[in-house]
This record gives structure tokens, sequence and C-alpha cells, in this order.
């Protein structure tokens, strides 16, 4: 260490601290890649049911479910977004990826540290000397070449592609338990009109076996009549086993134990709700997995500079100012001050193209994720179109299946008056009872489908969510502690 009055060298360190800071910048500047984006949807096009959504007040916002207008699914839909672990899990590695930004951000200002110590020598002649120093060390890296500027950049990049991502997965989370809800109610109405039908069998059973008495109904009839009673029960027992599965499903979905929830018997209230769509380039604001894509980009871009940056000398400003005395009494007085400062610059000469397959790596590796960003677009719009024409077919099947329904009534009800006036055979009310089965619970099925495409149709759009909702720096780099949601 060099005492102070014998340091004379701060002039060139000085000036070449200033030459070296007028550095440039590098890396290429980042820009938003291309979507392939269409000026409309297919299925709108001549279709009065559904109506593009303008101004953008129109479009959903926030608790996008209660549109269903079912206060048991909204209950439930609070307590997933409170409580669903994988939520949980990613707002958790959001956190992390924004205390990678804070630490990259950390690199702009100097470290600073301090190694105190006591050093005692002998001499030939058997004296001891004992010297106590305390000094403070202090290291710069100035950001010449972009350094650390690009390394916040690719960490803020990543930390908006992980806040992204939990946006995805608590819309997945809320969008799947609405299924599992519509599912589940569409069992419970299954439920229902198997137990309607059960009696109905009970009692054209007890028919068949009191014609069997008066000699006018076979045995055969009474035999055909109780296989379709045990065939409806099973039917019955076997949806009580999904429902039951389905149930347990959402209870891990609002983060609790199966055993702890119980769902009362509950029915589709109607066909889906009118959903308002926005114009196609709404489209790459609302979906936080295209937020996420994108973002992937810009990280990439920084990889770029990181690697192009290693070309460059790296400029390392370093000071130890402290104190030095042979005895700890007067170890802090000024003329036991001491301190040595300098400049240290590091350049790779050889590497035999490492720094070049680096680059080139991280100049595919951007290639990549560009891709990656245009076929995440694609497939969102693929997604909506295949919702809104799901919803289209769907309501025109609805249509034609409850005539199917009510004309199948009519069917059994005429058969069964035959039957019992001894025109036509047990076996053709058994015909006529499966089909009438048949209809109504594919007239659930549809229903049932309806309300999936229509959540499905939500979450293709973002469900209420915009880009605008991604943290900027200066909010990662904020010491509050992130919102949990």
């Amino acid at each position: 260490m060099i005492p102070l009055r014998q340091f004379s060298a701060r002039g060139p360190v000085l000036l070449l601290a200033s030459i070296l800071s007028t550095g440039c910048t590098i890396g290429p500047k980042y820009q938003r890649p291309a979507a392939p984006a269409p000026a409309a949807l297919k299925e709108l096009v001549g279709n009065d049911e559904w109506k593009v959504a303008t101004p953008s007040d129109g479009l959903l916002k926030g608790k996008w479910w209660e549109i269903f207008g079912d206060p048991e699914l909204n209950r439930l839909e609070e307590l997933v977004v409170a409580n669903n672990q994988n939520i949980v899990q990613a707002e958790a590695q959001f956190r992390e990826a924004r205390a990678l930004v804070m630490a990259n951000h950390a690199n702009y200002y100097p470290t600073i540290g301090s190694s105190p110590s006591i050093t005692q020598n002998r001499n030939y002649a058997e004296k001891t000397s004992t010297s106590f120093s305390l000094p403070a060390t202090v290291s710069w890296e100035p950001d010449l070449w972009g350094r650390v500027r690009l390394s916040v950049e690719n960490a803020s990049a990543n930390a908006e592609v992980s806040a992204a991502d939990l946006e995805n997965i608590r819309l997945s989370q809320q969008a799947l338990l609405a299924t599992d809800y519509f599912l589940l109610a569409a069992q419970d109405m299954q439920l229902r009109v198997l137990a309607g039908t059960i009696e109905s069998y009970a009692k054209n059973l007890q028919l068949t076996i009191d014609r069997h008495a008066g000699g006018v109904a076979s045995k055969s009839d009474i035999t055909l009549a109780q296989t379709q009673l045990a065939s409806a029960k099973a039917q019955s027992t076997d949806m009580r086993v999904a429902r039951a599965q389905d149930e347990h499903a959402i209870a891990v979905l609002i983060g609790q134990p199966p055993s702890s929830l119980e769902i009362a018997t509950t029915l589709i209230k109607g066909p889906p709700p009118p959903i308002p769509i926005g114009v196609p380039s709404t489209l790459l604001e609302r979906r936080p997995d295209i937020a996420a894509s994108e973002r992937q980009v810009a990280a990439a871009n920084a990889n770029i500079g990181l690697a192009e940056a290693a070309y460059y000398p790296t400029l390392t400003l370093s000071a130890t100012p402290g104190f030095l005395a042979n005895s700890l009494l007067n170890l802090l007085t000024y003329k036991n001050r001491s301190w040595s400062a300098g400049p240290g610059i590091s350049e790779t000469l050889f590497d035999f193209g490492r720094r070049k397959s680096a680059l080139a790596g991280a100049e595919a590796a951007y290639d990549a994720t560009v891709a990656g960003y245009r076929q995440t677009v694609l497939s969102a719009f693929q997604e909506v179109e295949d919702d809104l024409s799901s919803l289209r077919y769907l309501a025109e099947e609805a249509v034609q299946q409850q005539e199917a329904v009510v004309a199948a009534q009519e069917a059994l009800e005429l058969e069964i008056l035959r039957y019992r006036a001894g025109t036509d055979s047990y076996l053709n009310v058994i015909t006529t009872q499966i089909i009438a089965l048949q209809d109504q619970q594919t007239a659930i099925t549809i229903l049932q489908r309806r309300m999936t495409s229509a959540v499905d149709l939500v979450k293709a759009l973002g469900g209420g969510w915009d880009r605008s909702a991604l943290p900027s720096v200066n909010k990662l780099l904020s010491t509050a502690p992130p919102t949990k949601s």
C-alpha cells in the first residue's frame, strides 16, 4: 500500500478514465418483429351474431367469468386467484426474475468492501513487529460498451416474460376451472335426466309385470324392461364417478384438498352470453402468451449485444484507501492514512473463434425466437377462429338437436300408447326410449360444449388482460415487493 503523499499517478488515471468513458454503445437496436395479423377474422364475416367491439371499452376486462352470471362460479374463480398453487409458483418465479434485474442493475455502481488485518513479523534478531491495516476496497467497471445496459435489458425482458407467463398461467387456471365447472353442471343435468328416465323405466317395468300377470305380455318383455332399468342405473352410477372426479379437480384448482370441497347440484343457466370481439390487431396486445413470446425476442436481441461486447476490452477502476500503522492506538490518525489506485484493462487477443461462435449462436437464437413469436401469433388467431366457428355451428346444432328431443319424446309417448293397446311390441318401446334418452343427453352435451367454447374464446382473447400491465423497468427496480394476486 502506498502512502498518500507518495502517490502521484492520479492525473494519468483520470485522463485514461475520461478518454475511455466516451466509448461507443454496441448491440442491435430492438424493434418488435412484424407479426402476421389478418385484417379481419374469417368467422366474423357475414355472421350477425358476433360483432366487433368498438371502442375498446366494450372488450372484456377484469373478472371475465362474471359474464356467465353464476354466483357459484364467481366464488370458485376468486378462490383460484387467491389459492391456486400453480399461480403461486409462477408469482414466485416472477419475483426471482425481478431480483435478477436488480442484481444486474447494481453493476452500474462500484463494489465497496473492507479487509482489516493484523500482521506480525519476526526478523533474524528475533524481534517481533506488528502492523495494523484497515483498508477499504473500491472497484468499478465503467459501462463503456454497454455490457451492463445490455445485461439489464436482457434481465428486464426475461422478467417481463415471467410476468406475462404468470398472467398466462392465471388465465389458464381460471379457464380450466370454468371448463370443469360447466362440465360438472352438465353432469348434474345428465343425472337429472337419468333420474327421470329411471323413474319412467321403473313404471314401464311395473306395467309390463302387470300385463304379464294378465296374460298380455311375455316373460321376455319383463326381462327386457329389467335390463333397460339396470342399464340406466349403471349409467347414473358411472356419471357420479365422473362428477366426483371433476369436483376433486376443482378442489385442487382452488388450492384445497379434494375432501374439503362439496359443490351442490347445479345447472347450466342457459346458452353462453355474447362475448365482445376486438379487431385482430388488439389480439397482439391482449394475449399474455404473445407478450411473453415477444419479450423473449427482446431478451435474445440483448444477448446479441452481449456477444458483441465480448470483442471489446474491459476497464476496471480500483482504489484501496485506508489506514496502516504499527500501533492500534494511532491507527486512525491523519499521518497513517494510505491508499492505492489504478486502472486495469483486459482484452482477449486470440480465442480461436469462441467469440465468433458465441455471436453466431446468439443471432441464431434470436431468429428462432422471432419464428416462435410469429408462430404464437398464428396459433392465437387459429384458436380465436376455431372457437368462433365452434360457437357458431354448435348454436345451429343446438336448435336442431332440440327438435330431435321434441320429436323423440312424441314418438315415445305414441309407442307407449300402442304398447298399452297391445298393437306394438315392447322391443319398439325400448328402441324409442333409447333414442329419446340419447337425444336428451346429446342436447346437454351440446350445451356444455357451447359453454366450454365460450370459455375457450375468452381465453383466446386474453381474458381481459392488456400488454400495458407488464411491469416497466422502473417498477421492476422498485424496492417494494410485487403485489401478490
